[in-house]
Parts: structure tokens; sequence; C-alpha cells
């Protein structure tokens, strides 16, 4: 038998699906009997809980359905794997399991601590003689992993941070200065700024786009950010800024945590984050007396699925693809990354890398790319994101909503 497993890890993406589509159809063009999918990643495949996707995917329509259907389809996780010397149990379990199903090759979709878990596997298994292969799909839309010019899951949540801007700046417009009201509007990004950036493709011939962006990667200063506002609440009827979940004070406080007691934290150690923009609006409110609105797009644009990127859809499917032949070639222990090869018309390829240079490394936007001063991003971010949201796949509606694809 020739079989082969897949799973998702980690925050979910309106593409993370499509990856899962790539690898399906490539591995049936290379004669795999079994495509597998864990349930709820690593974590339920140690409870030998998978599916045959055959069961899904064998007809066109459930395939491109798939494509269309938000979140982790197979179910996502948030386990942190052991080292070895820690719980050789666990690793026993899962090469027990991988053997038990005839599994040759193991694929996982997520982020950095997903490719850590890829790494600790293939690391194993070279070292304990064993056959299978271990290969990393990107899936983040925190777009922070490094050597891949950009992450699957970025540009469709790039595309629903810009449109949702533009409409609320459109609606936050709409009334005279008497009714100037300051909206501040969060957005996911723990220690990188990369979504929060986006708010920069809000701009066009069209719209003014937001009156700043506040991103991880530069020290949050409330006087500042207090000053700004004041200064364009001189002039302008509408304020709209954007601001990264995580962003900091110098001394290392997350701005949410200005008005909300310690933070709970998840498996991996870190903090759960919700609240800056809330947080900010009452500091405004009380300092200035100005009118305040908190947005807080949390998982909304992760999961719009009716907004996503062609271009991201299309590179998250050939990634899954490529780490497929990959592993039916014999290599291991690397990921699957997109190369940029052309500006004009934009131009993607995929290549791969090895996993231990990418594993818990974080990649931020390069200081050249923030206009700090005031607080905007520069022409270069925009050439580089731009092309990233390009292109839509409509749904399919039925009932005037989204249909999905859904395990039974």
């Amino acid at each position: 038998m020739k079989n082969i497993i897949v799973g998702q890890s980690g925050g979910p993406t309106s593409v993370i699906n499509s990856s899962i589509a790539g690898v399906y159809k490539k591995a049936k063009e290379l004669g795999y009997d079994h495509v597998y999918g864990m349930v709820n990643g690593i974590e339920g495949f140690l409870n030998d809980n998978i599916i045959d996707l055959d069961d899904y995917l064998s007809n066109d329509e459930n395939y491109e359905l798939l494509k269309r259907t938000p979140s982790a389809f197979l179910g996502s996780c948030r386990y942190k794997l052991p080292k070895f010397e820690d719980d050789p149990d666990t690793y026993k379990k899962i090469f027990e399991l991988l053997e038990k199903h005839e599994i040759e090759s193991l694929l996982y979709t997520g982020g950095n601590d997903s490719m850590d878990t890829v790494k600790m596997l293939s690391d194993y298994a070279k070292e304990n003689g064993k056959s299978q292969k271990f290969f990393g799909v990107p899936k983040t839309i925190d777009n922070d992993l490094p050597i891949t010019d950009h992450c699957p899951g970025y540009g469709s949540c790039a595309k629903y941070i810009a449109t949702s801007l533009k409409e609320i700046i459109r609606d936050n417009e709409s009334f005279n200065k008497s009714r100037l009201t300051v909206c501040i509007v969060e957005i996911m990004g723990r220690h990188a700024g990369w979504l929060t950036a986006a708010a920069a493709l809000a701009k066009d011939d069209n719209c003014s786009g937001v009156d700043a962006i506040y991103l991880p990667e530069d020290t949050f200063d409330l006087d500042e950010f207090l000053n700004r506002v004041k200064t364009l609440a001189e002039t302008k009827s509408s304020i709209v800024i954007a601001v990264s979940e995580g962003i900091q004070t110098a001394d290392g406080k997350f701005v949410c945590e200005l008005g909300a007691d310690d933070r709970a934290v998840d498996a991996f150690g870190h903090k759960q984050l919700s609240g800056c923009a809330s947080t900010l609006c009452n500091i405004v409110a009380k300092e200035t007396g100005l009118k305040t609105r908190a947005i807080e797009f949390s998982t909304l644009q992760r999961a719009a699925s009716h907004l996503a990127s062609l271009t991201d859809i299309n590179e998250a499917e050939a990634v899954g693809a490529r780490a497929v032949e990959e592993v039916n070639k014999g290599n291991t222990g690397m990921m699957v990354t997109i190369q940029r090869v052309s500006e004009d018309p934009y131009k993607s390829e995929t290549d791969v890398y090895d996993i231990h240079d990418i594993a818990n490394v974080e990649k931020k936007i390069p200081d050249e790319w923030i206009d700090k001063e005031n607080k905007q991003m520069t022409e270069e971010f925009i050439k580089y994101a731009r092309p990233l949201i390009i292109g839509e796949l409509l749904p399919i509606f039925k009932d005037g909503v989204p249909t999905h694809l859904v395990r039974k």
C-alpha cells in the first residue's frame, strides 16, 4: 500500500483547505492508494482519529467546494508536541499509528509551531532509522514564516482587511465634523504586523485610506498617539486608525493590558490578546472627550472565504501539491516555500527549504517598509502586498448564503 496523511494545525485561514485539495489531487495523480486526513491535527492523530479523503473529494464538485470552504475542514489543534527526551511514548505511538495505517509520509499544514512539529518528527525518524517522510506545508495569516516570500492565507486576510477598512472609512465619513468619531480597528498580529500593514491597501483613487497604522515592530508611545488623534481632530470629520493587537509600550507591556488584568496563555505560552482597540478608545474618550468606536476584526479576518484572494487560493493549492511531489521523491524534513519570480506581471513558483531554518523563526516587516514618522507603510510594502490580494473565486450560493464542505 502507498498511503499519505495530511493534517492542519494552528489558527485556520480562508484558504487552508485549498492546500488539502492540492495534497489530495497530486497524491492521486501519483498513485497513492489512500490519502488520509488527521481530524484535529497531530492531537487527533494520537487518538487514531483519521478520515479517508476519498470519501469527500473523489468528485470534482466537492473538490471545488472545499476550495471555497473557510476554516480547517479536517479540524485544527494547538497541541505542542513534547521533546522526545521528555515524552518518548508520544513518539512511539505516532510511529506505531503510521505503521498501522501503512502511511509513508506525513504532511502538516501550519505556521511556526506546526513547522516545529515537522522538524521534531523528521529528526526522530532520521535518528531512529524510520523510513517515514515529513514535510511542512506553510499556512499562516500572520505571514511571519521565514525564507518564503509570503505565506498562504495572508493574501486573503489582507484582502478582507483592506476591503473592510475601506467600507469602514466610507461609513465613518458619512457625518459632518460635529459628529466626528475616532474609529480604532484592531487587527491580528502578536509580534509581526503584516496584517495590520495591509490596512494601507485600503487607500486608492476613491479612498483616502486610514489615518495611521500602529505595528508591533514599532514601540507604541501613548502620548504620541493621543497627540496625533488631537491633531487629526482639528481638521478632519472622520478618523480611522488601524492597530495591531500586539502593540507594546516601551516597557514591553501589551497595550491591551493597560485596561485589563493578566491574560491567560495557550499551550505554546502565548498570552491571549484582545481588547487593544477598546482600551485605546476608552483612553481617547477620557483624554479628549471625542466620540470613539472600537472594532475588532477577530475571527472574521481569517474566515472570510467569500472574499478570498484567487492568487492566494491558487498558491495554497500549489504548496500542497509540491509537498506531495517532494515526499514522493523521498525528501523529508523540509517546508514548501513560495518564491516571487516576477513583479509585473506578478508570478510565483514553489520551492523547498530545510525545516530547521524555518521552525520557530519569526519574520517581521523590514524597517524600510515602515514610515514610522507618519505611521504609514511605504510604497515598497504596497508593491509587495498588492499582488497577493488580486482575483476572486465566487462562493457557491444556496438559499442566499455560501455552501461549504463539512465532515460527516
